[in-house]
């Protein structure tokens, strides 16, 4: 490690890694269908480059809004459908521009324990009085919205799938329990693209009314190339341009990355198999690793979390991981156990011998 970062890693294929001088298979990041390393998606940004450039080199307010931001816009308000899309930065970036933009109507944050650190940072841009209620706690959020007045317009924070262990948002506990003025920032940067039928994520599988819902995604996970997107009403997308700073002063993503977002989008639309077999690949390990006598969570994500245990316990698992090849990720991450944990994110692209190979390291 070098000043606290951890050593660097190389992809290799679409499901390794090296490091150092060995190739492992490799469960970690947030990659669930493998887009990054996708030969369309590849070829995409490379004709994006010869074709437009790196950068507009200007703010969207002035004149960096390229056509291609355009069209990516339209294809992802069709992808959720909802009204607007706005293309942002990054994933992080795009909570703190839709927390700037719904500022002037909110009187009252409600945040998560454990969202997202983003979200924690976009509370701090409402400059209202922030209140934390218990982890995916419908009925602590209720006790606290028990105190506000009449007259409060409340914001909840949360993450729609929490990264940590994959556990879902009660969206629709939270909705019947919000009042008719208050509305939820969704941090789904981890549901979208994965979660729910056409993939739009943790509310559509939910199933729950996503008219009080500002939704925002990353474009860094499920479709494998960078940028933050906004989704919700036109009048979100309205106070986004009128009145956040960051969207304002920020130079949108590379136009390469757009093309390329462009077709791992379409990649995502028209080819059922990628969430079918990231649907397996999940029923499978998490079936095999419960009858192993794991204790899993029941929740649909593509993720396997186990806390630190004891120093020998963790030693052991490592080194079993090692063995059979697997990439040891252990790591420390805001919201997750502070002693750190194991995270393993399957793919669609991960073989049967490499699960099989998983499964067998983590039930020992």
């Amino acid at each position: 490690e070098r000043f606290g970062l951890t050593g660097p890693l190389r992809q290799v294929g679409r499901t390794g890694v090296r490091a150092g001088r060995r190739t492992f298979v490799y469960f970690g990041g947030c990659d669930y269908f493998r887009l990054a390393s996708h030969p369309a998606v590849l070829a995409a940004v490379g004709q994006g480059i010869r074709r437009h450039g790196l950068n507009v080199s200007a703010s969207r307010l002035t004149t960096g809004n390229h056509p291609l931001y355009l069209k990516l816009e339209e294809r992802l308000a069709r992808f959720f459908g909802v009204q607007r899309a706005l293309v942002t930065g990054s994933g992080y970036a795009s909570n703190l521009v839709a927390a700037q933009a719904l500022a002037h109507q909110v009187t009252c944050a409600l945040l998560d324990e454990r969202a997202h650190a983003s979200l924690v940072d976009a509370a701090q841009l409402l400059g209202c009085r922030c209140l934390r209620f218990r982890h995916r706690d419908p009925r602590d959020l209720a006790r606290l919205l028990a105190t506000l007045s009449r007259r409060e317009r409340p914001l909840i924070l949360t993450d729609g799938l929490f990264a940590q262990d994959g556990s879902l948002a009660p969206l629709g506990d939270y909705l019947r329990l919000l009042p008719a003025r208050g509305c939820i920032l969704v941090d789904d940067a981890h549901g979208a693209g994965v979660l729910g039928r056409r993939g739009r994520g943790a509310a559509e599988f939910l199933g729950v009314d996503r008219q009080r819902l500002v939704q925002t995604v990353t474009l860094s996970k499920a479709f494998g190339v960078y940028g933050g997107v906004i989704l919700g009403r036109e009048s979100v997308a309205r106070s986004v341009v009128a009145r956040s700073r960051l969207f304002a002063g920020n130079t949108p993503l590379p136009l390469p990355l757009a093309a390329g977002a462009l077709v791992a989008l379409k990649l995502l639309r028209t080819d059922p198999t990628l969430r079918a077999r990231l649907r397996q690949n999940t029923a499978y390990v998490k079936t095999a690793l419960r009858r192993a006598g794991l204790p899993l969570p029941d929740n649909p994500a593509p993720i396997v979390s186990l806390p630190a245990g004891r120093p020998a316990a963790t030693a052991g698992l490592q080194a079993r991981l090692l063995a059979a090849g697997i990439y040891p990720t252990f790591i420390r991450y805001p919201g997750g156990p502070k002693d750190g944990y194991f995270r393993f994110a399957l793919s669609s692209e991960h073989t049967r011998e490499q699960l099989d190979r998983l499964v067998n390291a983590l039930a020992g």
